[in-house]
């Protein structure tokens, strides 16, 4: 798939899956970012009247439980976990609901585990699900069920949850907001001759050993664990652009068929095949 290719399929993307993580919706401290989220509620919303159909996958609720309850450190253990996410979904889903009804969007709250996506039946009425609240013009938020979830059912980070959403319900492009510009050629706080990537055809092994593995001290995600949703999403014929979402506009960009962070350029039909 050549560049012009991929930004047409940008400019006529329908259906959006917009992943945020942890560090773009709370500050240092933990609690919650709320001009961020009054700025990432406008602009989906606006695109949700504009006709396109968005779903958002959002973490922040152990983070945003974090700051509820005044702990500097994230839970150590599985209970501790499960119960601050309890907590901090609950205000979560409550800020959402207040700022994306002020721009005339009503939202959904979708809570998924792995075994939905791998049982069958449950993956159907999740579909279904998704496919229902779209076609109102509901905008599904989706987390992982923390407050549920085992090692064996978790998919353990939202970039993951992302992919496998975008996958799910045939998205046109899974746009992750990050705290960091796009991908880059080398570690740039450790290179000065780092280079952002612009585009990725294809995820390589060099380039996850670029990726690292270090997240934020709220979250739960790397460069590596984007990579891996990267190459889900392309397997499937989806685009991805990982792009630093601060501000949330920058999605008009992306959309736009602007170069912004990197894009990682979903195979065309006929590669699958191959």
């Amino acid at each position: 798939m050549n560049m012009q290719t991929s930004i047409a399929k940008l400019k006529n993307a329908k259906r959006i899956v917009v992943k945020v993580g942890t560090s773009s919706l709370t500050y240092s401290t933990g609690r919650i970012h709320l001009r961020k989220i009054d700025l990432l509620a406008r602009t989906l919303a606006d695109l949700c009247h504009e006709g396109r159909e968005i779903v958002l996958v959002s973490s922040g609720a152990v983070g945003v439980g974090m700051g509820k309850m005044g702990f500097a450190e994230k839970p150590k253990t599985t209970r501790e976990k499960q119960a601050t996410s309890a907590i901090g979904q609950s205000e979560l889903m409550s800020i959402y609901g207040k700022l994306f009804g002020e721009y005339g969007c009503d939202v959904a709250q979708v809570l998924l585990t792995k075994n939905v996506i791998e049982n069958k039946q449950r993956k159907e009425n999740a579909t279904t699900t998704f496919n229902t609240l779209l076609e109102w013009g509901v905008i599904p938020i989706v987390n992982e069920n923390d407050a549920i979830s085992t090692e064996e059912i978790e998919f353990g980070d939202n970039d993951t949850l992302s992919a496998m959403v975008a996958t799910l319900i045939k998205a046109d492009v899974l746009i992750i907001l990050s705290d960091i510009d796009g991908l880059y050629s080398a570690d740039p706080h450790k290179s000065e001759d780092a280079q952002l990537l612009d585009e990725i055809e294809e995820v390589t092994d060099a380039l996850f050993e670029i990726a690292g593995n270090a997240g934020s001290a709220r979250g739960t995600g790397g460069m590596a664990t984007k990579l891996i949703a990267a190459k889900t999403v392309m397997e499937a014929g989806i685009n991805m652009v990982i792009t630093n979402g601060s501000p949330p506009a920058v999605i008009y960009d992306i959309l736009d068929g602007k170069k912004v962070g990197t894009l990682f350029k979903g195979r065309q039909k006929e590669d699958a095949t191959c």
